[in-house]
């Protein structure tokens, strides 16, 4: 098995790794098409063969299941949605545990908790496989962009040993911790301030429009403010389009994060009420408008009011 020499050094020869991505969703696609264009052997797989055959059509290498992914490989990106995919990709039937050697790398970049991080961390070292456990952020843009921003808590010499296929996904690296779990917390608090950003943003977009002043005055003037984030911009720039669909945030999983992180909370014995209720608005449009994006919370606060945030003609 090759390992690739840390980009930083620059005083031997780079030895290009073999990776792999499990999940070929809107972040998984990201990240492999990345590998592909930083020079990297990508293998992936995902349940679609639709989202298969744009791998291999943007250059990557298709595998039929996990464990083909695994074989061969140095390192491989777990993106799924939750944690007992998470182990079922690794652990069950042509699973990645079948085929990935001792001392290569299961790089875990979906959020599925602390819990589950350290339950898949300890069965993968039972196999002399290490594991480093990152969430990810920057979203749809940054997956694609290569600009993400991971939140990497793995040992030292294993962290090291994967800085150059971060730097193909991402532009800014964190190291975290060493103890798995920890990359899961950093996400977890990450989506406490994210949730409650957009509720609150929801929020001020409804009570400006119906106090009539244009949205757009809003964004220009917060985004430049105290209270400005690319967050923001983002997410009133989507609303005043009327563009809740196919924006690469779905709600499905923010709620599925504030989930985790109240989980964690309780666990630690944390109060966060504000990120509760935060969720609980996240549930609500969940149920109204299950195939939309967290942008199509601010219709339930439009129709309490009567009005709608939309760009002036």
């Amino acid at each position: 098995m090759s390992h690739s020499i840390n980009k930083l050094d620059n005083q031997e020869e780079l030895i290009m790794k073999t990776v792999g991505v499990i999940g070929l969703g809107n972040m998984g696609m990201g990240i492999a098409k990345n590998l592909i264009k930083n020079g990297f052997t990508t293998k992936g797989y995902d349940l679609f063969k639709v989202k298969r055959e744009e791998l291999k059509s943007n250059g990557g290498v298709p595998c039929a299941s996990p464990a083909e992914v695994g074989k061969e490989a140095d390192v491989v990106f777990v993106m799924v949605m939750n944690g007992q995919q998470a182990l079922d990709v690794a652990f069950g039937q042509n699973g990645l545990a079948e085929t990935m050697q001792p001392g290569s790398v299961v790089f875990l970049t979906a959020t599925i908790g602390m819990g589950f991080a350290q339950q898949l961390a300890k069965g993968l070292a039972e196999k002399g496989i290490d594991m480093i456990d990152s969430g990810v952020s920057g979203g749809l843009s940054g997956a694609h962009n290569g600009t993400l921003t991971l939140m990497a808590a793995g040992k030292d010499e294993v962290y090291e040993r994967c800085v150059d296929v971060m730097q193909a996904i991402a532009k800014n690296l964190n190291h975290v911790g060493t103890e798995p779990g920890q990359g899961q917390v950093v996400k977890s608090c990450l989506q406490a301030l994210i949730g409650t950003e957009f509720t609150t943003t929801f929020e001020l977009l409804v009570m400006g429009a119906k106090a009539g002043v244009d949205p757009q005055v809003l964004l220009d003037v917060i985004k430049t403010s105290g209270g400005g984030f690319n967050n923001y911009e983002n997410c009133v720039n989507l609303i005043m389009d009327r563009k809740f669909k196919d924006t690469g945030s779905a709600i499905t999983t923010m709620r599925k994060d504030l989930n985790i992180t109240l989980d964690l909370a309780r666990e630690v014995g944390c109060y966060m009420p504000t990120t509760a209720q935060a969720k609980e608005l996240f549930q609500a449009g969940l149920t109204k408008f299950p195939d939309e994006d967290n942008w199509c919370i601010v219709k339930l606060f439009e129709d309490i009011a009567g009005t709608i945030v939309e760009r002036k003609k």
